[in-house]
């Protein structure tokens, strides 16, 4: 890797990548010299956000005198990452960050490194089983998770108490609820209450999405009344955020992105807790979250493959979590953290943590998830619309399952 730096240079630019410098750090007279590209998020690297990655990427060398390593920093979010490397691993970061549901885009191209034998150790001793689960094919590992991806429910406290929180219909009956009902990385929670599922464990390609059985018309029901509800409101182009603030709605469903904000809106009272159930037919029924990760991933075409593996492990240590949450409250996921006061007691992190072990489910990350997202939106914006009726309920719950499992959308 880095052989050609022309070609380097105009992987990064076809890319959209940037670098961002580099830096070096000196080791004993005996240390082999080794150069290592890494790409983040911009935020990571920011002088105002107090300069995470190049700080961790000291710190790492620090504790590792056998290498003279010299740091080149790129900018690529865990979303660009992925196709960069997988389009030119020769050309790309010896270690990056990654979105879990761009995994297989890097699998398939032979582009990212396993971690196995005591690093796979590790990683099982201070992640949960679902965490790891997010990042795994096959039984092998790609990549140190740092943060998990997911929503919940963000409340005022004054309004509703702990107990109210639990299920929704309670919550309705004493105050607005908002929810983002036309995006269909909301929508299907009450699905996968009622039974529903996509592609087996989310694994199973060839099983396909079952959102379109009697369980499913139930929920499509269920919907419908619930839209007709006046203390349930539509969150659209911000509107949640906005009524919370004007206080015309009193929780709402978002994720840590949200958290500043709301936290200003309602300070002592900002209350924040995983999903909660919904009654339907007289039975309670649990609400589940698509779920995701981030995590540091390896190029395999890397010429130091233990020295970035090593590098990867640091970044998503322990120690670097709690340095990548203070700086920028990414929420840790490393389960030695949970014994860090000023962690544990964090309501967001909390609420996020047990979300991802309790009210979600790993979003799919087979190549037919992508014909699920438009069916779904175009269910919640039907049922908005009132085109979606108790009368065609079953009709509609039965295209939307067809068309989910169609290439054709």
């Amino acid at each position: 890797m880095h052989r050609k730096a022309v070609r380097l240079a105009a992987g990064l630019c076809a890319a959209g990548l940037l670098l961002a410098g580099c830096s070096s750090s000196t080791g004993g007279s005996g240390a082999e010299k080794i150069r290592l590209m890494v790409w983040s998020p911009s935020e990571d690297q920011s002088k105002d956000s107090g300069q995470w990655l190049q700080t961790c990427c000291e710190n790492f060398a620090a504790l590792h005198p056998e290498w003279d390593i010299t740091f080149v920093y790129g900018v690529a979010d865990e979303a660009v990452a992925a196709g960069a490397v997988s389009q030119d691993p020769d050309a790309s970061a010896d270690v990056f960050m990654y979105a879990n549901d761009t995994l297989t885009t890097m699998t398939d191209a032979g582009a990212l490194a396993k971690f196995g034998g005591i690093y796979a150790e590790e990683l099982k001793a201070t992640n949960s089983e679902t965490l790891l689960d997010s990042i795994t094919m096959d039984g092998d590992i790609y990549g140190v998770p740092f943060t998990t991806n997911t929503w919940y429910m963000f409340y005022d406290k004054s309004v509703f108490s702990e107990e109210d929180v639990k299920n929704l219909d309670t919550m309705l009956e004493k105050g607005v609820v908002s929810f983002p009902f036309t995006n269909s990385w909301y929508l299907p929670a009450f699905y996968f209450g009622n039974g529903c599922t996509l592609f087996g464990d989310g694994t199973q390609e060839e099983l396909g999405a079952d959102f379109g059985g009697e369980n499913a018309v139930e929920v499509t029901e269920y919907l419908i009344d619930l839209v007709s509800n006046p203390n349930f409101k539509i969150d659209q182009d911000g509107s949640g955020l906005a009524g919370l603030r004007d206080g015309s709605i009193q929780a709402m469903f978002t994720g840590s992105w949200e958290a500043a904000a709301i936290q200003e809106i309602l300070g002592d009272n900002m209350g924040v807790a995983a999903l909660p159930t919904y009654t339907l037919n007289g039975e309670e029924k649990q609400m589940y979250a698509y779920a995701g990760s981030k995590a540091i991933g390896v190029n395999t075409s890397t010429k130091y493959m233990k020295a970035s593996i090593e590098l990867a492990m640091y970044l998503g240590s322990a120690e670097a979590q709690q340095l990548h949450y203070e700086l920028r409250t990414v929420i840790p996921c490393n389960t030695e953290l949970n014994d860090v006061a000023e962690i544990a007691s964090d309501p967001v992190v909390q609420a996020q943590n047990d979300t991802f072990d309790r009210t979600s489910v790993l979003q799919p990350f087979v190549a037919s998830m992508s014909n699920c997202w438009t069916p779904v939106e175009n269910m919640g914006k039907g049922i908005r619309n009132g085109n979606i009726t108790q009368a065609n309920a079953a009709e509609q719950t039965a295209a939307m399952n067809d068309a989910m499992n169609s290439d054709g959308i």
